[in-house]
């Protein structure tokens, strides 16, 4: 699928059928992860992939009861965004506070952007208790759960989302 159609088609996806994510389109969404760019070419995150259906139960748990958490425990596959401060440490403070959590967050945009263009449904998850994914993933000390991201296969056509108009969006030069 062309960028920009994957751009303009991707919804975010909270329902889906119990149809596999095939391992090769999984392997394209981690293969696109993994060109996500990141600060000093350091890749300051990790990546837990979980399929187990139990596992994500407990990952559903742990999120917070706001509707579109229970997708997690539908989901084929899901993906749990890690910073790992210290991989951006050559950056001190900025790069273990700030770095290594925006490249949890770009590598997190890339597997919604690949999974968009392989007819594969995703929802970004920022609601859920930190300690209590950590410890379903056995996150190492250190460690901070950025994102969850369940996959799979869309139950139903996505409702379009009003977006803001470029206008309002973009100053030009200052604000």
């Amino acid at each position: 699928m062309d960028f920009f159609k994957a751009v303009e088609t991707r919804h975010s996806i909270r329902a889906f059928t119990p149809e596999l994510i095939e391992e090769a389109k999984l392997k394209k969404i981690l293969d696109a992860v993994n060109s996500a760019p990141s600060a000093g070419n350091l890749q300051a995150y990790e990546i837990i992939l979980v399929k187990d259906f139990t596992q994500k139960k407990k990952l559903a748990e742990a999120c917070m009861s706001q509707g579109s958490q229970g997708s997690v425990s539908s989901a084929s596959a899901v993906l749990v965004f890690c910073s790992n401060p210290e991989k951006a440490s050559k950056y001190g403070e900025r790069g273990k506070d700030l770095y290594s959590i925006q490249d949890a967050t770009i590598a997190c945009t890339y597997a919604q952007l690949a999974c968009a263009a392989q007819g594969i449904g995703s929802c970004w998850i920022g609601a859920f208790d930190e300690k209590a994914v950590g410890e379903v993933i056995n996150a190492p000390f250190g460690m901070k759960v950025v994102a969850i991201l369940p996959m799979g296969y869309p139950a139903k056509a996505p409702n379009p989302t009003s977006r803001r108009k470029l206008d309002d969006l973009v100053k030009e030069e200052k604000f």
